[in-house]
């Protein structure tokens, strides 16, 4: 395929996947759970987090963790008590347990109360074309305060090379203006256009055979090669590929 026509196919796939009937499969149906900014961004940074493996054990730990701070995520992260956070202690889902769930809560507590929020760090250290380095510096401030060191692998950073796969997918449903009602976008400071695809294994696999891909390791630099040949197809909005190669991927087996 040439350019025009790859364009014209993955823009195709793109209005086949991007629908409602995406959220019900998929861990976004989590944060559209709620209606406050902040319960939406919380929740779904948390089933973000969470987003590897059985995707309905992803969604059914997502609920549970919802279940477990009241279903009102950013009350209980302004408001809780030590004694709140002991429900906690025994959640798991693979390796991230009831401890570092605490400490995430510790820490976006911080967030809230001493950084103005989630959306106000992002907003701050943005690039002209990336988020890269933002997330980078969202680790930094996260982890200020006082946690265990295990709890550090639960955030990526792409400075230390890797694709960041679940903040930059989380990074998608709260920036990306979404027509067809799947992303929420409700971060009005950063544009879509900064935005890196959500690189796994299945839209990692595609984007090879597409030819729009050529590093073999699912790494930053691979999200960077990717980036870059995505905005040739759609400078405004190029995480909306992320949709045609995910669908294509998982439920295509292309």
């Amino acid at each position: 395929m040439n350019k025009s026509e790859l364009k014209s196919f993955l823009d195709e796939k793109v209005l086949q996947y991007n629908t409602l009937d995406f959220i019900e499969s998929d861990p976004v149906q989590i944060p559209h759970l709620f209606s406050q900014k902040e319960d939406i961004e919380i929740a779904g940074f948390l089933s973000a987090t969470i987003a590897w493996g059985n995707r309905k054990m992803i969604i059914q730990n997502s609920h549970k963790m919802m279940d477990l701070l009241g279903n009102s995520p950013y009350d209980f992260v302004l408001n809780h008590r030590d004694h709140h956070l002991e429900k906690l202690e025994n959640f798991v889902h693979r390796t991230f347990n009831g401890q570092d769930f605490i400490s995430f809560i510790k820490s976006l507590q911080n967030i809230y109360t001493n950084h103005g929020g989630l959306e106000a760090i992002f907003t701050k250290h943005q690039e002209p074309d990336s988020l890269q380095n933002a997330i980078t510096e969202f680790k930094k401030v996260f982890f200020e305060i006082n946690h265990q060191n295990r709890t550090e692998k639960h955030v990526s950073d792409p400075s230390k090379n890797s694709s960041s796969k679940r903040i930059n997918m989380w990074l998608r449903w709260n920036c990306r203006q979404d027509t067809k009602g799947v992303d929420l976008g409700i971060w009005k400071n950063i544009s879509p256009s900064k935005l890196s695809c959500p690189l796994d294994v299945h839209s990692g696999n595609v984007a090879r055979k597409l030819g729009l891909l050529s590093r073999s390791q699912n790494d930053a630099k691979a999200v960077a090669e990717l980036d870059a040949n995505l905005r040739l197809l759609d400078p405004n909005d190029p995480v909306k590929y992320d949709f045609a190669l995910f669908g294509l991927g998982v439920f295509e087996k292309f």
